[in-house]
């Protein structure tokens, strides 16, 4: 293997040696949210036609645990060599900027893709679901995960220990997550709120992602495509730049 396949590959080893806690464990969590919210609230949401609130509630769940362990997958990974000191070891071999970037987050995305296909055919014994546009689905799948890689990438390199890292994620991850439109439509919502939901990149994702799945969505595809992909080339040009100057990875 080249340089990147082998950083690539000790990346995905790394969470597959422990899939138990970081593919399992996700996987869990979102099957609890789905029987508990879907079970008290099935009688009382209705967002789509044909459409029961529990099988709204799978691709939100999806998304959303797919999205999280694209984060914490390049992030931990960062804080965590950097804490052991063994980041050195890394930095020694000739790997490029872009080896390092493609490696990390090729394994954030493969990592997340793999949680959310678990929740997805988890789910698919609760509820009844169809597939609108695959294609739909997919692109969003991998651009969310691309996005939530690299903001990880980043916050793995900005933090210098687990406190900080698990500051950015809980009050900056998490509650852009859960206030994206994953157990609701936007549409519920008093209008203030909902222009400030436009303000959030992660419900472009969920609900592009939603659209694939009952090709019904609170905002277009399209728009929801190009915020995404907007923002992840954003990131990525940060992400990279940081990588190049060896921020507070070189002293």
């Amino acid at each position: 293997m080249t340089g990147w396949q082998t950083l690539l590959y000790k990346e995905v080893l790394r969470f597959w040696k422990v899939a138990f806690q970081t593919i399992a464990g996700p996987v869990l969590t979102a099957m609890l949210y789905l029987l508990i919210f879907g079970h008290a609230l099935e009688a009382h949401v209705k967002v789509y036609d044909r459409v029961s609130y529990s099988a709204f509630l799978v691709p939100g769940l999806a998304m959303m645990s797919l999205l999280q362990n694209a984060f914490a997958n390049s992030s931990s990974s960062l804080i965590m060599s950097k804490v052991m000191g063994n980041l050195v070891f890394l930095m020694l071999t000739p790997l490029s900027y872009m080896n390092w970037f493609v490696a990390y987050v090729g394994a954030a995305v493969i990592r997340g893709l793999v949680v959310g296909l678990g929740v997805f055919a988890v789910s698919a014994f609760f509820a009844d679901i169809g597939f609108v546009a695959p294609l739909w689905i997919v692109t969003f799948a991998v651009l969310g995960a691309g996005l939530m890689g690299t903001l990880g990438l980043i916050a793995g390199l900005w933090a210098e220990k687990f406190d900080q890292l698990a500051a950015f994620q809980n009050f900056v991850v998490m509650p852009m997550t859960f206030l994206s439109g994953v157990f609701y439509s936007i549409h519920s919502l008093p209008p203030f709120w909902q222009k400030v939901s436009h303000l959030n990149p992660f419900f472009y994702m969920i609900d592009g992602f939603r659209y694939g799945f009952f090709g019904a969505s609170d905002v277009s595809p399209w728009l929801s495509l190009s915020v995404v992909a907007t923002a992840l080339a954003l990131v990525s040009a940060v992400a990279v730049t940081l990588l190049r100057v060896g921020y507070k990875i070189r002293v």
